[in-house]
């Protein structure tokens, strides 16, 4: 079906209001076109709309972009992917010595180098800002022994960021033009905010109003938070990655089997909500609609927040880059429309409590559950329900107050946080195991093993 482009115009126009986003842009790859277009303004302050040469912040779809240099490298013969990451930086560490010793390249990619997430440093604006925090991370603490689960991990990432430095003798950000950006073709793709500034830019809106400032994070954030993008240069990208590798002048990015191996499922993803994965592959989060397969990625940057959904079957992939409101439910609508039509998947309903909740017996799930930055306490409640506690403490412990909320049960090991203070929709809370069975449970896609 050919994509009738006045029909999303106002399909797009009517759900964005809906949901109070104050400016949106939205890129679909169907009939082996880009088709662009945008709504909303980039700022309530000023009311400059926002159009389809806009860029926003991408937050962690950045890492499917750095996550494909690396592929390029290992194409290239100058990486492997079963290579222990010791030996490419010696500056690399964690506080398990077989641990620094046992992790690859490949597990850094997967997320299941039990390297943890919100380690975020401030290691400056220089050049060796990944350099130095590599080896600020070297005492933070693993989620868990590599290998043994699905944890996922920024901090990985910006490990990765710093091996293609190293492999490459430039930047990340200068990898990142020389291998993907000027290949490409993508003239609205970067990694700077000063390189920003010269396009239209999306401004993160909290509740009604504009954000204080324009992105929080650090230079070093870079390999797995920041990529400054249109929505049509990350559906060129997705492209690449439809067509074998091949950019649309012919000239390979990546080799055909590269594009295939980045699909190919590594780990199952106890916690299919949080970013809807039902699995995890080297860089792509993978999905399962009733057996129709799709990957892609998320991403949120103060209140900025991205969605990329590819359908290989039907060659069609879907970018929507937002800069506030209920992001989430404009996703789910425009998406559920848009992968009906054009490539006949049916997205599951958005995660929420059962209207009648199971009973569960939480005896064996309270305790104590503990990782870097994070101490989560399930415990029961006068009238027999269970609740959590998710406090940050050490040093993510002014990040924000404790938070908590009721736990509705969904089935015997999944949760509904259902509270306030964990937002406006309910959150999944999974219970699972790691591979030798100790129990751990899942917030945010961050497994964290009980410890009493």
């Amino acid at each position: 079906m050919s994509f009738n482009h006045a029909h999303w115009q106002q399909r797009f126009d009517t759900l964005r209001a809906t949901h109070g986003v104050p400016g949106a842009s939205l890129a679909v790859l169907a009939d082996g076109q880009v088709h662009e277009l945008a709504s909303g303004v980039l700022h309530r302050g000023t009311g400059v709309e926002v159009t389809t040469d806009s860029v926003f912040l991408s937050g962690s779809l950045a890492k499917a972009y750095t996550a494909t240099v690396v592929l390029n490298l290992v194409d290239a013969g100058a990486l492997d992917l079963d290579t222990p990451v010791v030996q490419l930086l010696p500056e690399f560490a964690t506080p398990d010595p077989a641990a620094t010793e046992a992790i690859t390249v490949r597990q850094l990619l997967s997320h299941t180098s039990g390297l943890t997430c919100d380690f975020t440093y401030d290691s400056g604006r220089g050049d060796d800002c990944l350099a130095r925090y590599v080896e600020a991370a070297a005492g933070v603490a693993l989620d868990c022994p590599p290998g043994t689960a699905l944890s996922y991990s920024s901090v990985g990432y910006a490990v990765l960021g710093r091996i293609i430095e190293v492999v490459t003798g430039k930047t990340w950000d200068q990898a990142l033009k020389d291998l993907l950006f000027t290949p490409l073709g993508l003239t609205h793709s970067m990694t700077l905010p000063e390189e920003a500034l010269r396009f239209r830019v999306a401004m993160s809106h909290l509740g009604e109003e504009p954000a204080p400032v324009w992105d929080l994070m650090p230079r070093s954030a870079g390999p797995y938070g920041r990529v400054i993008i249109s929505a049509g240069d990350v559906a060129r990208f997705a492209k690449m990655h439809l067509d074998g590798g091949v950019a649309a002048d012919g000239a390979r990015v990546l080799s055909s089997e590269a594009v295939e191996l980045m699909q190919r499922r590594v780990i199952d993803s106890p916690d299919k909500w949080t970013v809807s994965a039902d699995g995890w592959s080297l860089g792509w989060t993978l999905y399962d609609w009733n057996g129709v397969a799709g990957f892609g990625h998320d991403g949120s940057s103060v209140a900025q927040h991205s969605f990329l959904r590819i359908v290989p079957h039907a060659g069609v992939a879907i970018v929507l880059l937002t800069n506030g409101g209920d992001y989430n439910r404009l996703y789910h609508d425009l998406f559920s429309e848009l992968l009906a039509e054009l490539a006949d998947v049916r997205l599951p309903a958005p995660f929420a409590p059962p209207a009648n909740p199971p009973e569960v017996d939480i005896t064996p799930l309270l305790g104590t559950y503990v990782r870097e930055g994070v101490v989560t306490t399930i415990s029961r409640a006068d009238d027999g329900s269970a609740r959590i506690r998710y406090e940050f403490v050490d040093g993510m412990k002014d990040l924000s107050p404790p938070l908590e909320a009721e736990l509705v049960p969904v089935t015997d090991k999944v949760f509904a946080a259902c509270g306030e203070s964990f937002g406006a929709t309910p959150a999944p809370v999974v219970f699972s195991a790691l591979a030798d069975g100790s129990p751990c449970v899942y917030i945010g896609m961050r497994a964290t093993p009980k410890t009493s």
